[in-house]
């Protein structure tokens, strides 16, 4: 089939599926529109919504095969992909799922998927109790277009260990990993399979678009943001940058290189996802495990990889309505403290020592992670922060990690909400991270994670701004024989000062060489914030 051909067919399927939605609109949640709850509903509604953290009661209004916009990029809708493109395995693991967002994921993937490029649908039931995701799901799941086949997990496993399961019995030369509650929309698949073709060592993600919890209205992802992760190991989404603007020479329909991705949705070719040390089976349900396998990815020779022509929805929630075993944070800090201990070099240091809690959870042995990074000859985590994410929070070039000590008063810099436009006040210094630990780079930024010191004028307040690497009000140099921190563009010394509620806060004024003037950086050890979380008498909680 040539160019022009393979055009027109893609151009007829379109017209068909516009036509097809258009005969529905006018359905509750048609065209991807929000669904109303009659205010005799409310009460109702609530005590739904609790089952799965998300508006139950609209979601059973909504059809499984509901019609949803063309959300993509201009450019995207008349792109022509090779003839020849490998065929994927779709995994979905579910555990408790309601039956309309787990169909509805299901049918969204049928309807908008070539079937000749589908190998087969597996559901992984990560040991569901609900009696409907039992038989009922077996005997539904037979009459469908497409092979689906569901697998049962023995014990509640997990995301991790159930995708692992799903994916050893998968057959398609590529294996797409979604959650339970998405809609695929046109043309999702075709430009992600592309890429692969292009290159098996890329792994790639749809944008994410939204799917409101509350009334499921779908919303379009952006195609100007991609991931990233703050100190303390969370996942978040960052502006793409100039650079990565400048290399796509500004169309927006080519991929964007990302550094780490959600890890709900994405494609990896499945020998790859062999060959790469596919998921750490040592991690427990879910957290931790995008980060670990995006930096797995990038260290040892693959791309990650944000595919702006494919979209695909996902529900959003606020909480989960899943308990954790052993508590949430546990296993999340478990998880993190492998990938850190595995990937992260002197880097994880960043991470423990904003997080010290985390050195007292058992993460078991990670010899065989270490060995398979050993084995696949990967580049350290500089590397990564200096060549694939250079705009990271965690600075590459710094000179202190630790508190910052006022000479006169014996107390601590400390960023007390860690929250954006929050004055930096002046606390006892505990010497157990968190709060205290502040980083001067090479750079000339004072920063904790994200935010940055940030002063507009003499004589005024000190805040915590995210940091912008624009310099200006966030450039500062600190002077170890005078023990003084000079803000440049001011030309005035960080100082203690009081603040109006009697407290002690900080503030820019004329240098003047006195006490109050004077500061003591200090490294903090790993050492040290392990033995003061220990065997300090205080609760100390982060």
């Amino acid at each position: 089939m040539n160019n022009t051909l393979q055009l027109c067919v893609q151009v007829l399927v379109h017209v068909y599926l516009t036509a097809v939605i258009s005969r529905n609109q006018e359905g509750p949640g048609e065209m991807g529109k929000a669904v109303r709850i009659p205010k005799d509903d409310q009460e109702k509604m609530k005590e739904l919504f609790k089952i799965n953290q998300f508006n139950l009661m609209a979601s059973d209004l909504i059809a499984l095969n509901r019609s949803l916009p063309d959300v993509r990029l201009e450019g995207c809708k008349t792109k022509v992909y090779p003839d020849e493109l490998p065929n994927t395995s779709v995994v979905i693991v579910f555990h408790n799922e309601a039956w309309s967002t787990l169909l509805r994921t299901v049918y969204s993937v049928i309807n908008r998927s070539p079937h000749y490029l589908l190998s087969e649908i597996i559901l992984v039931d990560d040991a569901s109790e609900r009696d409907f995701l039992k038989m009922a799901l077996e005997n539904y799941v037979k009459n469908l277009e497409v092979p689906v086949k569901i697998i049962r997990m023995e014990q509640r496993s997990g995301l991790i260990r159930a995708r692992l399961r799903g994916a050893a019995a998968s057959k398609g030369q590529v294996i797409t990993f979604l959650d339970a509650h998405c809609e695929c929309t046109l043309g999702w698949l075709e430009p992600l399979l592309a890429r692969i073709k292009e290159s098996r060592k890329t792994v790639v993600c749809p944008i994410i678009d939204l799917i409101s919890d509350d009334n499921f209205e779908y919303t379009a992802g952006s195609d100007m943001t991609y991931g990233g992760f703050n100190w303390k190991l969370n996942f978040r989404w960052y502006p793409v940058p100039q650079r990565e603007m400048d290399r796509r020479k500004g169309d927006r329909t080519l991929p964007v290189r990302t550094p780490t991705m959600a890890g709900g949705l994405f494609s990896i070719d499945r020998n790859y996802f062999e060959e790469i040390g596919a998921y750490d089976a040592g991690m427990d349900i879910w957290g931790g495990e995008n980060l670990e396998m995006s930096f797995r990815i990038w260290q040892c020779g693959g791309s990650l990889e944000i595919v702006t022509c494919s979209h695909v929805g996902h529900v959003f929630r606020k909480a989960t309505p899943y308990t954790f075993p052993g508590g949430t944070g546990h296993v999340i800090n478990k998880n993190n403290r492998r990938l850190a201990e595995v990937w992260m070099d002197e880097f994880k240091d960043f991470f423990y020592i904003i997080s010290p809690g985390v050195v007292k959870v058992d993460y078991g042995d990670v010899s065989v992670r270490k060995a398979l990074r050993e084995n696949l000859k990967c580049k350290p985590f500089s590397w990564y922060l200096e060549n694939i994410y250079p705009d990271s929070q965690i600075p590459r070039r710094y000179y202190s990690l630790g508190e910052i000590r006022n000479v006169e008063t014996n107390q601590c810099l400390d960023n007390m909400g860690r929250k954006d436009n929050e004055k930096v006040g002046m606390f006892n210094c505990h010497g157990m991270g968190g709060n205290q630990v502040f980083s001067y780079t090479a750079e000339k930024e004072i920063r904790t994670d994200d935010f940055c010191l940030d002063v507009s004028r003499l004589s005024g307040p000190v805040i915590m701004l995210k940091c912008h690497h624009m310099r200006g009000n966030q450039l500062w140099e600190y002077d170890a024989e005078t023990h003084t921190i000079l803000h440049i563009i001011t030309q005035g010394c960080l100082t203690v000062s009081k603040l109006y509620d009697g407290s002690q806060g900080t503030t820019v004024e004329m240098c003047n060489g006195g006490p109050l003037q004077m500061w003591m950086l200090r490294n903090y050890t790993l050492l040290e914030v392990i033995r003061k979380v220990f065997y300090s008498p205080l609760d100390y909680k982060l």
